[in-house]
């Protein structure tokens, strides 16, 4: 069945269950991929390179800057971080969708980036942001204590950093409150149906 290849962009504060939703859609939709940040921060743990993210030393990211190979990049703690161009198009043009797991920030400036394109760019035809929202802030706290993985400090960071970050969902096309798990995932997969044209 013929369907609009898509570049799904996804944001969400922490705690909102991104990362699952992701995989979930992953493990289902066979052609979608999954776009592989790069960074010039050290390996974390398991973290392996290409898969978890190109690790890159710090000229070869700024060769790759001056290149213009980057559709968004940033520094953040004193690390690069960036969204290569070439890897999504060639999944685009090889009739596959990619999702881009990005922070509001990165979100604005790939839109921006989007938009700057020809119309007929496979990035622009394809090219949908989603917004994950939590269903309170109450909710959101309540699922960071949860995890277990985060002080109070930084729970409280995070819930300051959510506030700004759900102060700017109406830049987004759609977004989709995760209430409940499954039916959130339900939402989502509707979503990308419709504006690919699977239904």
């Amino acid at each position: 069945m013929k369907h609009k290849p898509l570049f799904i962009v996804i944001s969400a504060p922490s705690g909102c269950g991104k990362s699952t939703l992701i995989d979930m859609l992953l493990e289902e939709y066979h052609d979608i991929g999954y776009s592989i940040s790069c960074t010039t921060r050290e390996p974390r743990g398991t973290e392996e390179n290409g898969i978890d993210y190109h690790f890159l030393s710090r000229e070869r990211f700024e060769d790759l800057v001056r290149e213009g190979a980057f559709m968004e990049h940033a520094e953040v703690h004193g690390n690069y971080y960036g969204t290569l161009k070439a890897p999504i198009v060639e999944v685009l043009n090889e009739g596959h969708s990619i999702i881009l797991d990005i922070d509001v920030q990165g979100a604005a400036k790939v839109r921006e980036y989007v938009r700057s394109l020809p119309n007929n760019n496979p990035l622009k035809i394809g090219y949908m942001d989603v917004f994950i929202l939590p269903p309170s802030m109450e909710e959101l706290r309540e699922r960071l204590e949860k995890r277990g993985t985060d002080s109070p400090a930084t729970i409280e960071k995070r819930m300051a950093d959510a506030e700004g970050e759900i102060a700017r969902q109406g830049e987004y096309m759609y977004k989709v409150t995760n209430d409940d798990l499954g039916m959130c995932y339900k939402r989502l997969c509707d979503l990308i149906d419709a504006v690919s044209g699977r239904m």
